[in-house]
C-alpha cells in the first residue's frame, strides 16, 4: 500500500527541490509595526479580502524594493477594522488580505520564503488609507 500513495503527485512534489517544498526563513515580524522606513500601506475596500485597483501601485513598489534587497525579510500585516465584524471575523478578514497581498508579492517575483503574512489590529496600520483597510508591508532591516 505505501509505495501506491508514494508514487501519486505528491511524491514527485517531496522529491523535487524547488519552491512547492520551500519553507519560510526564520525571522519574526514582532515589532515590524514600528518600522517607519520601507513600510508600504494597501489600500482594500470595505469587508474586501483582495485589494482592489488602487493597490497596484503601492504593491509593485514594495515588490519592487524587496527585490532590491534580497537579504531582507518581508512581513505583511493584515488590518480589519471593528465595523468589518466582530473580532474574530475582523481577524480572519484581516488574515485573509495579508495572504492576498503575500500571494500578490510572490507573483510579483519576491521569493515566497521571505514573507510572513499575519493579521494585526487596526491599530498598527500605516498610510492615507483608512486603518482598518489596509494591509502594511514592511521590509525588515538586514
Amino acid at each position: 500500500m505505501i509505495p501506491f500513495l508514494l508514487a501519486g503527485p505528491l511524491a514527485v512534489a517531496l522529491l523535487l527541490p524547488g519552491r512547492a517544498g520551500a519553507q519560510p526563513r526564520p525571522f519574526t515580524c514582532v515589532g515590524a509595526e514600528q518600522l517607519e522606513e520601507d513600510a508600504f500601506a494597501i489600500p482594500f475596500d470595505r469587508g474586501a479580502a483582495t485589494p482592489g485597483e488602487g493597490a497596484r501601485a503601492n504593491l509593485a513598489a514594495a515588490a519592487e524594493r524587496a527585490k532590491q534587497s534580497p537579504d531582507r525579510m518581508v512581513c505583511v500585516l493584515g488590518h480589519a477594522g471593528a465595523q468589518e465584524g466582530g473580532a474574530q471575523a475582523g481577524t480572519a478578514l484581516a488574515a485573509r488580505r495579508a495572504g492576498a497581498v503575500a500571494t500578490l508579492l510572490a507573483k510579483l517575483g519576491v521569493e515566497r520564503d521571505r514573507i510572513r503574512a499575519e493579521a494585526r489590529r487596526a491599530a498598527f496600520a500605516r498610510g492615507a488609507v483608512p486603518v482598518e483597510r489596509s494591509v502594511t508591508v514592511v521590509l525588515l532591516p538586514p
